[in-house]
């Protein structure tokens, strides 16, 4: 009962949200039309009884009736369908809404690197998927017993102890909700395997991946891992799914038996002469009837279940996000001190090392600031803890000397800036792929064109037809552009933001060539000494290219986590630690 009651307030409360004036129609729709169908068997009785006794009259207004309630029953079920089905489409848009807030609409993102979240994150997104399905199948439930308690009463009125012949499909319905745990148990045992299947399949579709994958000779290795991995996951579903038929068959056959038997009694009473012959068509119909609400019930009870279900891993996905004390103090319009980190760990989920350890720091209001370090010494991760997108572990960051935790997230994130290595590519037009960096400028042609000569984006623009030009083939046949034209335009994204407290570019130039990186940093450095005039901006980039990173006022060399060196490059070269061995190594090299 706990389940059913949970399916119908998780259900329902999305139908409600949806559209109620609907819901409501199409409930009183399809429960006029369950309740059509036992007293079709009851008018069935009399007029079986009057074709018997030679009563032509009343036989042909019995039988008018008898048409006419199996009009009312196909017709209230069709009307109801249109209802419900509109309903469940929409409940399913609002429960899409609600998946989208749990994944991506907390202030930060250290709960998507985990790995049981991703997990029941995924499985809920295959069950959203079945909202629709899952309202049809609980108000057909609720037509269902509604139907067997009226037929119930009907045949308690033959004979008492065909009153039992509904409760002989409880069985079958407890056995069929042991069978779907079966299955589920099956499924969540094999998410991980699932995922890994779809990510691989993904990757032959992928354009880029292709690319590497074929000159790599792989294709057929990844193949292999595809297959393996559907292999693992269907070989433990399958099993699972022949336990739960062999159980359900063994339900189904006991309500056989009885079903049987409640024929036998009533033809014993017809041979006695305490029954007529309407009567055992009466029970003869019910019990067909019974006998197709237990199959249905079997079914729609797995749809309860798995509403449940469905139910459980939102309010699990909702307890396991993060739930931060709301700020209270706007963001700063200019920045006076800077940017501190003062003991400052943070670990992902479920990671062994923190990623980050101890950091103490502090970036001074308008200084030009770079990051550099090996590969995994943390660089990104500071990124991303400095734009708010992952919370310290331990520790504090500070702007001006106030918690940055005491900021509304949204706030300080629209006093920021930010490129990062790994860039969004959308596949909009060219206008919305720029002007989602600041939606105020949307339309604004003259502020969308500054954004992008200021990126040197203008050939990536012209090549695409101008700022209504389609970008990429994602679901419509646009321009494709080289990855340093795609990033051309990230960065004009993050130049449109007016008045940022940081501009924050990870890896900016990694895809473009020496005389692109130089005339972007050239007109980046204009951008930042603009922006550090006017709110005292902080200009942060990560980079390997030392050529870019010797024109930083600060640079910070981070190495395991922690910060290993902090000077100008003047100051670092003549300490002679790590920042002089990996520029040396780099002049080396290019000499």
């Amino acid at each position: 009962m706990r389940t059913l009651r949970t399916a119908l307030a998780f259900v329902f409360g999305l139908a409600w949200a949806a559209d109620r004036r609907k819901l409501a129609i199409g409930v009183g729709l399809i429960t006029g039309g369950y309740l059509a169908t036992p007293f079709i068997g009851f008018l069935l009785r009399d007029f079986t009884d009057a074709a018997l006794a030679g009563a032509s009259g009343p036989a042909t207004a019995l039988a008018v009736g008898v048409a006419a309630l199996l009009v009312v029953e196909l017709m209230l079920g069709h009307f109801a369908h249109l209802y419900y089905f509109e309903v469940g489409e929409q409940a399913g848009t609002v429960l899409d809404r609600r998946l989208l807030a749990l994944a991506n609409g907390q202030p930060t993102l250290a709960h998507l690197d985990d790995p049981g979240f991703a997990d029941t994150l995924a499985l809920a997104a295959q069950d959203a998927a079945q909202t629709r399905q899952s309202l049809e199948g609980l108000l057909h439930l609720g037509g269902l017993l509604l139907r067997a308690a009226v037929t119930t009463v009907i045949l308690a009125s033959v004979d008492p102890w065909l009153a039992l012949l509904p409760l002989a499909a409880v069985p079958p319905v407890l056995v069929a909700r042991r069978a779907a745990k079966l299955n589920e148990t099956a499924r969540e045992r094999t998410a991980e395997a699932g995922r890994l299947s779809s990510h691989l399949l993904s990757l032959a579709a992928d354009a880029d991946a292709v690319k590497e994958i074929r000159l790599c000779g792989a294709d057929e290795f990844l193949l292999a891992r595809q297959a393996a991995a559907w292999a693992q996951a269907t070989d433990v579903r399958w099993a699972a799914q022949w336990r739960a038929a062999l159980l359900r068959g063994c339900g189904q056959l006991l309500f056989a038996f009885a079903y049987g038997g409640a024929i036998l009694l009533v033809l014993g009473r017809a041979v006695d002469g305490t029954a007529t012959v309407g009567e055992v068509v009466l029970v003869v119909t019910l019990a067909v009837q019974i006998s197709v609400q237990v199959a249905g019930a079997i079914g729609y009870h797995a749809t309860v279940a798995a509403a449940a279900r469905t139910a459980g891993r939102f309010a699990e996905l909702a307890a396991a996000a993060p739930q931060p004390e709301p700020g209270t103090s706007p963001a700063p319009r200019r920045l006076r001190h800077g940017i501190g980190l003062h003991g400052v760990t943070f670990a992902y989920p479920g990671a062994v090392e923190p990623t980050l350890r101890d950091v103490d720091l502090t970036l001074p209001a308008g200084a030009t600031v770079a990051l550099v370090g090996e590969n995994g010494a943390g660089k990104s991760t500071l990124v991303k803890l400095l734009c708010g997108l992952y919370a310290p572990t331990s520790g504090t960051l500070t702007v001006d000397g106030v918690d940055l935790r005491r900021f509304p997230a949204e706030s300080w994130h629209r006093r920021i800036a930010m490129l990062f290595q790994d860039f969004a590519r959308l596949h909009w037009t060219v206008r919305d792929n720029v002007g989602v960096g600041e939606l105020t400028h949307h339309d604004d042609d003259a502020a969308l064109q500054a954004a992008i000569h200021r990126a040197r984006a203008g050939r990536a623009v012209d090549q695409a037809g101008g700022l209504d030009g389609m970008l990429g083939r994602g679901y419509a046949d646009g321009t494709e552009l080289s990855g340093g034209q795609w990033q051309s335009l990230g960065l004009a994204r993050s130049l449109l933001r007016p008045r940022p407290l940081l501009l924050a570019l990870d890896e900016p130039a990694a895809a473009l060539d020496a005389h692109a990186e130089n005339a972007l940093f050239t007109r980046f450095a204009t951008a930042a000494r603009r922006a550090a005039r006017g709110t005292g901006a902080i200009t942060l980039f990560v980079s390997h290219r030392f050529s870019t990173v010797r024109a930083a006022d600060l640079i910070v060399v981070l190495r395991d986590g922690a910060v290993a060196e902090l000077g100008s490059h003047d100051e670092l070269m003549a300490r002679g630690g790590l920042y002089h061995d990996l520029f040396a190594l780099q002049a080396k090299a290019y000499a």
